[in-house]
């Protein structure tokens, strides 16, 4: 099912490790809550909640011009797309969704940062 008013670019999980793997410069947000970021995230990830996104991002993001990716929770997840429709009425210009977000990482087997409860 495809939304119309979501006419953001994406990328998919390879390219999204390839950039990770290469240093590539750009800024990975997970726009789901705090408890969620909490719980684990990709890594080198910072938090932007889409509630929060006019107020920190001007705080936690660089200039306009900075690659950004933007994830939630999954692709029936809207977090992401909120959050990268705002960033780009903000101004910022190159905002990436990773649509398939966190669970298609798990799935394939990638790790996560900061889980709270580590597995022995």
């Amino acid at each position: 099912m495809e939304n119309k008013q979501d006419n953001s670019p994406t990328i998919t999980r390879e390219e999204l490790k390839d950039w990770l793997d290469q240093h590539y410069p750009f800024i990975l947000i997970e726009s789901l809550s705090e408890e969620q970021y909490r719980q684990g995230h990709l890594p080198s990830a910072i938090n932007l909640p889409p509630e929060k996104v006019k107020e920190l991002a001007p705080k936690l993001l660089g200039g306009k011009h900075q690659q950004m990716v933007v994830y939630c929770a999954s692709s029936t997840c809207e977090a992401s797309e909120h959050t990268a429709r705002t960033l780009s009425e903000m101004g910022y210009e190159n905002v990436l969704r990773y649509v398939e977000g966190k669970k298609d990482w798990s799935e394939a087997g990638l790790p996560l940062e900061g889980k709270e409860s580590k597995v022995a």
